[in-house]
């Protein structure tokens, strides 16, 4: 690949220091919460590329300048909202599309589709994927379960992403907690709820990259360590986004072993699909649950994953043969393949 102006879109709080010498002396928690961006930027840098971080929040002027004053071949898209709101991130590539550059991950088609919990659901029944089970619980309005809505339930954000919201208490096993937990939804996360079947089994992540032609990974699987014996097993946001607390749990993800050929071979041809129906590209993850009754139930699509050289993304392409460099050259690769 030929020598490239990038530029990388983050939020204002995860620019790197333009200095890869001043990296050092971030804190730990500082790191921890940059270590996408601080891994992009490293990898860019390696292959050969001029690099330029701006952050997005509620304006777009500093696109637009950076856009006119460096000249970007391609854009990295970091950006997982605009003013604060998840949703928004879809209007940020819009921009980008409208300004006629090239940027890496996924089309406003796509990232609308997906964010949204019970319309990707109900794209995927139609088509006959198999799902939990699901309510929506607007705000404003009583919570009363649907007598085909079985217990347990599962109770999250509608359109948030990165298990914000979610704890232990988000499964709940009576109407009495159900009502609570959306309310919490509704005032906290500030968002209407999804209340969905609860399948208890693996908890099993898939990443798939490319636009026309597909390339699925080898399945991953979230190990739980040592929850409580008889708690949910349940990726909650404590320990998505705490490194102390799951080195203490011993949270791990880690290829996922024992699945038949039958089951591996399914699970890829329904990534597939699943992509393709939400109108997905550049790069996404899609999660499932693999049932105690052996059947596999998808979750959510999250287009534009975590990407960090440690995250359930690059272990697997790396486990498929594929080192970081080489990852982040292929998502570049397919932003600048897309615009052609």
């Amino acid at each position: 690949m030929r020598h490239l102006r990038v530029l990388h879109l983050t939020h204002p709080s995860l620019v790197p220091p333009e200095s890869p010498d001043d990296w050092p002396s971030l804190d730990e928690k500082q790191q921890f919460a940059m270590k996408t961006d601080l891994d992009v930027v490293e990898a860019l840098r390696e292959l050969g590329h001029t690099v330029r971080s701006v952050g997005v929040e509620d304006e777009l002027r500093p696109v637009r300048a950076a856009v006119r004053t460096f000249k970007p071949h391609v854009v990295f898209n970091l950006v997982e909202g605009f003013a604060g709101l998840r949703e928004l991130d879809a209007h940020v590539v819009s921009y980008l599309e409208l300004v006629g550059v090239p940027y890496t991950g996924c089309n406003p088609r796509g990232l609308v589709l997906a964010r949204g919990k019970a319309l990707s659901k109900k794209l995927l029944h139609y088509h006959r994927i198999r799902t939990p089970a699901f309510r929506v619980f607007r705000r404003g309005r009583r919570v009363v379960r649907p007598k085909d809505l079985a217990l347990p339930l599962i109770v999250k954000s509608l359109v948030e992403e990165s298990s914000a919201g979610i704890s232990q208490a988000s499964v709940v096993d009576s109407d009495e907690k159900l009502a609570e937990r959306v309310a919490f939804v509704h005032e906290h996360i500030g968002t209407d709820a999804i209340a969905e079947q609860y399948i208890d089994g693996r908890e099993l992540y898939q990443g798939v990259f490319g636009n026309r032609r597909l390339h699925v990974l080898p399945p991953w699987e979230l190990h739980f360590g040592k929850v409580a014996p008889g708690a949910p097993k349940i990726a909650t946001e404590k320990m998505k986004h705490d490194a102390d607390y799951q080195e203490k749990l011993g949270i791990e993800q880690s290829a996922a072993e024992g699945m038949t050929e039958e089951q591996s071979v399914a699970m890829g041809r329904i990534t597939k699909r699943i992509y393709r129906i939400l109108e997905l590209d550049g790069y996404a993850r899609i999660d499932y649950r693999l049932g105690e009754d052996g059947r596999l139930y998808f979750l959510e699509a999250n287009p534009n994953p975590d990407i960090a050289g440690t995250e359930e993304f690059a272990s697997a392409a790396e486990a498929a043969g594929i080192d970081y460099p080489t990852l982040i050259r292929r998502i570049v690769g397919l932003a600048l393949s897309r615009r052609r």
